[in-house]
């Protein structure tokens, strides 16, 4: 959710050291073109007004990022690789995420809800735009919260099922899952392409325009026919284009993700002269010279064993997600937690957090679960007070 805080003052701190350059140089122009005006017309008050304010207003920007620099470190990120976000000047514990509605500066609200009854066990706010890493916090104040409660001291005790979207997926959150003995169902974004009841599913519904404007063409994006459209054989390693051409083989690599994948190109008087041409390149102009090149496709052939070393825990957990138990769990998710989401942003009306700072933002959000939690209550409290 968007919070109190603007996007317009984020940036990293080299690029925020450029745009305090940049405000001083707007006022060096602003202070010559004063003394300039000044000497032509000393009389028009007005214009001296709008100038001062100007300076004024340009000086306070550029005194509040240099003051925003001198106390900062760099902010680094949650990712695999860690490296340095975005900062921000108005509140630097939120975070600039891009989402379906575009790009917004605020906090990621996280819940986990009983499956029951929904109501929420444990919410937290995190200023981070990714959030595998907040899958392990969240679980161990459910843990602390039923020893306080005296319930039980570990999930595994109770039968608990845990599940997660695919947001939650990585390696470590999979290696504590299995070494804490949870009962955990997250899939990761290939999921849906191992399930066998989607294989028709983009054929049917293709993919969302995106919210860049781009335009699309069914399922193709930027108007170019994809590679799924065109016919490929693992075993033979041939592929064929939409339009009946044989491509070349280029041969087979292993990829930065560890994928083997086989590459194919269209020779130049295949593409140069296929009616097809403008709907299936990028840059069909490339094909009419001969030091251009056709159309490039690549498929994914396996994982290397090598690889695969390196994810066990990744593995084990699609085992569990693939396995016809797995996927009966895992579809009960979206109508667990999703209304409860629906409930708070639509019914209770919060569409944004409208306070600075992670313990302000997190309070306002745990509020209105609170009020979500009552609302709960006092609905299954009516039911068990009937005969």
């Amino acid at each position: 959710m968007p919070s109190n805080a603007a996007k317009e003052w984020s940036g990293t701190l080299k690029e925020l050291e450029e745009k305090r350059d940049k405000i001083r140089r707007r006022i060096h122009h602003q202070l010559t073109e004063h003394r300039r005006l000044d000497k032509e017309d000393p009389d028009d008050q007005a214009r001296v007004e709008r100038s001062q304010q100007t300076l004024a207003t340009l000086d306070k920007a550029c005194e509040r990022i240099d003051r925003f620099l001198k106390q900062a470190a760099p902010r680094m990120g949650q990712g695999r690789h860690r490296k340095e976000v975005k900062s921000n000047i108005t509140d630097n514990e939120s975070a600039k995420m891009t989402t379906s509605k575009g790009t917004i500066q605020g906090y990621n609200g996280v819940a986990a809800v009983d499956s029951k009854h929904q109501v929420i066990v444990d919410a937290q706010a995190f200023g981070e735009g990714q959030e595998h890493h907040t899958l392990q916090p969240v679980i161990e104040a459910i843990r602390g919260r039923l020893k306080k409660l005296k319930i039980s001291r570990d999930l595994s005790q109770i039968g608990t099922v845990i599940t997660a979207d695919t947001g939650f997926a990585n390696e470590a959150n999979m290696q504590y899952l299995k070494e804490s003995g949870l009962n955990a169902y997250i899939p990761d974004n290939q999921f849906r392409s191992r399930d066998s009841r989607f294989a028709d599913h983009k054929r049917k519904h293709g993919k969302k325009p995106a919210v860049t404007g781009k335009p699309w063409v069914g399922s193709r994006r930027n108007g170019v026919i994809p590679a799924a459209e065109f016919s490929f054989d693992a075993k033979a390693l041939v592929c064929v284009c939409p339009h009946g051409e044989t491509l070349s083989y280029s041969g087979t690599r292993i990829n930065a993700q560890g994928d083997k994948v086989a590459y194919f190109a269209g020779r130049l008087l295949q593409c140069r002269h296929c009616p097809k041409k403008r709907a299936c390149m990028y840059n069909p102009a490339s094909a009419d010279h001969r030091k251009g090149s056709g159309r490039q496709v690549s498929f994914v052939l396996e994982r290397t064993e090598e690889w695969k070393s390196k994810t066990p825990y990744t593995d084990w957990m699609k085992s569990r997600v693939d396995s016809e138990e797995g996927r009966a769990i895992y579809g009960h998710r979206m109508s667990v937690v999703e209304p409860v989401f629906g409930n708070i942003g639509t019914n209770k009306g919060l569409n944004r957090i409208s306070l600075r700072g992670k313990r302000k933002a997190q309070g306002q959000w745990r509020l209105y679960c609170m009020v979500h939690n009552i609302e709960k209550l006092m609905n299954y409290g009516k039911l068990a007070a009937r005969p």
